[in-house]
């Protein structure tokens, strides 16, 4: 929402306001209050700019705030540093790190007899999920969040003082771009540290229902960030159907799915070849062949890097020589490339 008046004077006493009274209240401890006080001499409003997403067709773009200066910068960096590690702890059975923590996974699910030639693969990520999250809401979910795994302080702080911190953050966002001032009504800055977390909670309560299903039949299901992996053994319209009737759970949440007997996920291919799990480097097909060139002034030890973590990737995802070998040849053009 464009606005007319400049409000980062009246944003930054809110914020100094704010934490001078839970002060005084002894809401917050001494150390805590010194952490989340903004920079009063160097505070700016953010600034919006556009990262383009290279890897897809047609080259959408993200949105990013440079919060580095905002005046919630530091609110939003403490509540990331002590809510985060508790989403982590008591979310890690369905969350998934990467490639490596997806295949040990299935690998696991396997193990169990689950895995047939006719099991289905499905992906699926929300639409936009950090700029379209509905910030009372979020906030309400957040204090559930907590309460849910028997939280009534977090660090001291109890959990309205919590949410009241977020709610700075959160609602206090304002941002500059082509010489206009914007206040966002809607979602969260992506950019600023605790919206991640934030749109990660907000997951947490959307897709119990989903994950409680996955659950009851032993199924497999992950998340990374708003990127779900699951697995399937029914049929692909009773499928189809469960996430159709997903898609209306909430009104700011849609998914775009994908079902199959082999799909990517993150930077692996996976496939179902008539019940054998086989696994291989997956690289986006409007993805550039760039690394960091060997005639640029960086240490060499950059450059070994880049060559022993992409041989490493490609030996702990490929599940057949023949794969590691066609991802050995891959990069060893890649690095032709970029001499």
């Amino acid at each position: 929402m464009e606005i007319s008046i400049n409000p980062f004077n009246q944003i930054q006493d809110q914020v100094i306001q704010l934490l001078n009274r839970l002060r005084s209240k002894r809401l917050v401890l001494q150390w805590q209050y010194k952490e989340m006080m903004p920079d009063r001499e160097n505070s700016e409003l953010s600034h919006l700019y556009f990262n383009p997403k290279t890897h897809k067709d047609d080259i959408p773009v993200r949105p990013i705030e440079s919060t580095i200066r905002s005046s919630t910068r530091n609110i939003s960096q403490f509540l990331d540093k002590i809510i985060r590690p508790i989403f982590d702890d008591k979310c890690a059975s369905t969350t998934i790190i990467d490639g490596t923590s997806l295949i040990k996974e299935l690998l696991k699910y396997i193990k169990k007899g689950l895995f047939k030639s006719t099991t289905l693969f499905c992906t699926f990520d929300i639409r936009n999920l950090y700029t379209m999250l509905p910030q009372d809401e979020a906030l309400d979910i957040l204090v559930e969040f907590l309460r849910f795994h028997g939280y009534t302080k977090v660090k001291g702080i109890d959990l309205e003082t919590i949410r009241q911190l977020a709610a700075i953050v959160l609602k206090e966002n304002v941002f500059v771009y082509g010489n206009k001032i914007y206040k966002q009504v809607l979602g969260g800055a992506m950019g600023s540290s605790f919206t991640l977390t934030l749109a990660n909670i907000f997951m947490w309560k959307w897709q119990k229902d989903l994950a409680r299903r996955q659950d009851m039949t032993a199924e497999f299901y992950g998340q990374y960030i708003d990127d779900i992996f699951m697995t399937w053994n029914k049929s692909e319209k009773s499928l189809k159907d469960l996430l159709d009737d997903a898609n209306k759970w909430h009104p700011n949440i849609k998914l775009e799915y994908t079902i199959g007997k082999s799909l990517p996920f993150l930077d692996v291919l996976l496939t179902n070849n008539n019940g054998i799990l086989t696994t291989s480097v997956y690289h986006k097909p409007a993805a550039e062949p760039y690394v960091v060139p060997f005639l640029s002034d960086h240490p060499r030890h950059v450059f070994v890097n880049v060559i022993q973590t992409s041989l490493a990737r490609a030996a702990r995802y490929s599940s057949a020589f023949e794969s590691f070998n066609n991802e050995r040849r891959h990069i060893q053009l890649t690095l032709l490339y970029n001499e």
